[in-house]
This record gives C-alpha cells, structure tokens and sequence, in this order.
C-alpha cells in the first residue's frame, strides 16, 4: 500500500457537480493498493497515520497527530500511485490491485482508520471521476509505502 498523506486545513471530494464528503483541519489520504497488499498493511500504515506527529503543538513544533488534534481523515483511492514510469511516457498500473482486491482491501482500510481514529473517516467513490480539491496545510505531505516498512 502506498499513502500519500496531505495535512490540510480543508479538503473535499466532488463527484459529478456535487461535493460528496468534506472535512476541515485534518489529513487528505491517498491511497493506492497493490495486488500484495494484506491485512497486516492496512493495520501498519493506518497506525502511522492516525498517530504521525505532524500537526503544531502549542510551541510551533509539530509534536500532535491528527488524533491528538481531534481532526479529520478524507480517505481517497488512487490506483495511479502504483504507476510504473519507468519504459516509455504511458505509465503502466499492472502493480495496482483490481478492483475485487482492492475494493475490500479499501473498505476495509475505512473502517480501521475509523477505529484508529476515534470517529467516522470521510471518504471519495472507489472508481468515480472525482475532483479532490485541498488547502495544503504548511505544506506538509509525506509518502509512506508498507513495503518500505524498514
């Protein structure tokens, strides 16, 4: 599984003209799965993200997770993380999950988060044309792989 964790001030998921889900001070997720992708990634790297020290503290250091601040996770699957760019300019996505391993892999990644988290994760259509638009907060974004646990 690969993240692409985006903390935010806002974020929301539009799909065909109307906004679908939305939270505020939070993390925009974007995830990707892979046809080696288990359960044991979806605990690791939900973990990671609940608990990552990347929000201000009262002294300006980032020294709170998302939890600690009470915010929100929009989580969005994004099969074109496991794009392969290496051979021509077409990317290839043979490394992506199809869609009957990745759609439960995917709800069940939601409902860790939840319970990771304490409260309802927000969340985009698997497979929808989705237009995701976000205030990056600072910037930070940080990429994590569960294969690159190491």
């Amino acid at each position: 599984m690969r993240a692409v964790i985006q903390r935010v001030a806002k974020a929301s998921v539009t799909i065909d003209g109307k906004v679908y889900s939305r939270i505020s001070t939070g993390l925009l997720v974007l995830l990707g799965i892979e046809d080696a992708d288990n359960t044991g990634d979806i605990e690791w790297l939900s973990g990671k993200i609940v608990n990552m020290r990347i929000f201000d503290d009262e002294n300006g250091v980032m020294n709170e997770s998302v939890k600690d601040k009470g915010g929100e996770i929009l989580l969005v699957s994004q099969f074109t993380l496991h794009a392969s760019t290496k051979k021509g300019n077409r990317p290839g996505y043979s490394r992506a999950a199809k869609p009957e391993l990745a759609i439960p892999l995917y709800e069940q990644m939601i409902r860790q988060l939840s319970a990771d988290l304490g409260q309802p994760v927000q969340t985009g259509v698997f497979q929808a044309d989705m237009k995701v638009e976000l205030l990056n907060d600072g910037p930070v974004t940080i990429v994590i792989d569960t294969k690159n646990k190491e």
